[in-house]
């Protein structure tokens, strides 16, 4: 199982990885929206905010935040490390429910494309 700090370096990772994007996959990071990440098997949540093509102010709350951010994502720590690393499709992840996602179409889309 996942720590909370091997799951912190993985955001880390997404955040380098946003941050050198270029192309396509900085337009689709491009956009301002609140983003969480429910780690199940530790119940905490990153909260952060993806702002131009970067994953920012990223904190950790304790269980479910009241307040749902614009793409919130749910999965165990292992599956966020393997989703970062490019062990896990997030397609099929999402598609058998290992990944669970809340967000508009546009944005499915757009996180489709950066994972």
């Amino acid at each position: 199982m996942a720590t909370i700090d091997e799951c912190l370096g993985a955001l880390d990772r997404l955040a380098e990885n946003l941050a050198g994007a270029s192309g396509e996959l900085r337009s689709a990071a491009a956009p301002d929206r609140s983003l969480s990440c429910h780690v199940t098997d530790l119940d905490v949540t990153f909260v952060g905010h993806l702002r131009d093509g970067h994953l920012k102010e990223v904190r950790t709350v304790e269980g479910v935040p009241e307040r749902r951010a614009e793409i919130a994502l749910e999965m165990t720590g292992d599956d966020l490390v393997a989703l970062v690393d490019g062990r896990l499709n997030f397609a099929r992840a999402w598609a058998s429910g290992r990944v669970r996602l809340k967000a508009g179409l546009r944005d499915v889309l757009r996180l489709r494309s950066i994972l």
